[in-house]
């Protein structure tokens, strides 16, 4: 996610209707007005919602300080590209001039801009989903791995967070010691393209919309080359514990997901729990960097997220923990009761 700061500067420039001038410039170049683009969210990116005759669209913005301009756009062509394949994500909107993204000066600076369409239908929590929804999620999911196999040239590569966590977590020995050894169990993996490709980054249930049983995609912000279980273990951390295993009352839903990701593309379970604990490091980052450092008087709303980031890092820091643990469980058992590549014994892979 961006600074929290730089939230703040855009949050300062909205009106008490959820209009602002920095919106304005952007959704300018699309055609739309002065005041049509409403302010929505500002996490990854900044998300106003606009309304159009042919259905709603949403406009989204990073500053040039957080997003390269060839960055942003490789992710608008990559979900247009996906769209006119048949995947069921949101497609984005050219703008006025053709192309996908543009880049505008506004009073916050320079401004990386799309807009795409609204996805159909509603989103569902972990607790709204039966298991033919969760299988439908990893079908869509494998489909997402499967189609875009092709298309990360201008992406950038997997958990690029993994050298900043030395520094930023020296205080805290245990959980440096456990990020180093998850980082280093990474020289081992492979990178073939049976399970290294274009990842979603971010496939949880809140960037899905659903519609008579399809998932539709959006916010493909975090989009990247990667492990394809790594984007398996982030899709589900709604359903996992703080051991990046199945929760006990996910279980079902687990298993659906799973199988229906297989019924697309191959999956082998054995690599998620590792890929659970390197992603909750690739996020520890990212919220050490969005908090920086505490303004006097800061606003509320600040206050609060700053509290709620907080408590999301200490679960995240018991998961890396945990994740460490396990995996040198598991290379204390290798060789005795584990199959190729230390994947426990009766494990399947489709």
């Amino acid at each position: 996610m961006m600074p929290l700061n730089a939230i703040d500067r855009l949050k300062q420039t909205v009106t008490a209707t959820w209009e602002s001038p920095v919106a304005d410039r952007s959704a300018a170049l699309w055609g739309y007005a002065p005041g049509t683009a409403k302010w929505w969210r500002s996490s990854a990116s900044h998300v106003f919602v606009i309304p159009d005759p042919n259905g709603k669209r949403y406009l989204r913005f990073v500053p040039d300080a957080h997003r390269s301009a060839e960055s942003f756009s490789a992710i608008a062509e990559l979900t247009a590209r996906l769209a006119d394949r048949g995947v069921p994500v949101a497609r984005p909107v050219a703008s006025e001039a053709g192309p996908l993204t543009a880049t505008v000066d506004t009073p916050l600076g320079p401004m990386h801009a799309m807009v795409i369409e609204a996805a159909p239908g509603e989103t569902l929590d972990a607790d709204e989903l039966d298991e033919n929804d969760a299988r439908a999620w990893g079908a869509a999911l494998a489909r997402v791995h499967r189609d875009a196999a092709d298309l990360g040239r201008r992406l950038p590569g997997p958990l690029r967070e993994l050298p900043e966590a030395a520094a930023l977590f020296a205080a805290d020995p245990d959980l440096a010691a456990a990020a180093a050894a998850l980082h280093e169990r990474l020289r081992d993996l492979e990178r073939d393209p049976s399970c290294f490709g274009v990842v979603h980054g971010d496939f949880e249930l809140d960037n899905l919309a659903w519609n008579d049983g399809v998932a539709t995609a959006f916010d493909f912000d975090e989009a990247c080359r990667s492990w394809y279980a790594a984007d398996v273990a982030f899709a589900l951390r709604d359903l996992t514990d703080e051991t990046g295993l199945p929760a006990a009352g996910h279980r079902g839903r687990f298993a659906a997901f799973i199988d229906g990701y297989r019924s697309v593309r191959p999956l082998s379970e054995a690599d998620l729990p590792l890929f659970a604990g390197l992603n909750a490091i690739a996020a520890l980052v990212r919220i050490s960097t969005a908090l920086a450092t505490p303004e006097p008087d800061e606003p509320e709303w600040k206050a609060d997220l700053r509290t709620d980031l907080a408590a999301m890092a200490d679960g995240h820091r018991r998961l890396v923990i945990n994740a460490a643990e396990r995996c040198r469980s598991l290379e204390g058992r290798s060789g005795r009761d584990s199959g190729p590549r230390g994947e426990p014994m009766g494990s399947t892979v489709a």
